[in-house]
């Protein structure tokens, strides 16, 4: 059961969406060329889907 239990929390894909939104000063994670684009390409992709779900959402309340 605690595996199970294990397997269900979400912090690491919240800290992971704090991360990506915000400059490490500290130096704690490594910085290359790829993983910049890597994260730039996610940054946009999750506010698309944001902006999507915001739309949907709309969308159903006026019908």
């Amino acid at each position: 059961m605690n595996k199970f239990v294990e397997y269900l929390k979400i912090a690491p894909v919240f800290s992971y969406f704090l991360r990506v939104f915000k400059k490490d000063t500290e130096g704690k994670y490594p910085s290359s060329f790829n993983l910049k684009m890597m994260h730039g390409i996610n940054r946009i992709s999750i506010v698309m889907f944001l902006i999507c779900v915001i739309v949907m959402i709309v969308r159903a309340i006026l019908r």
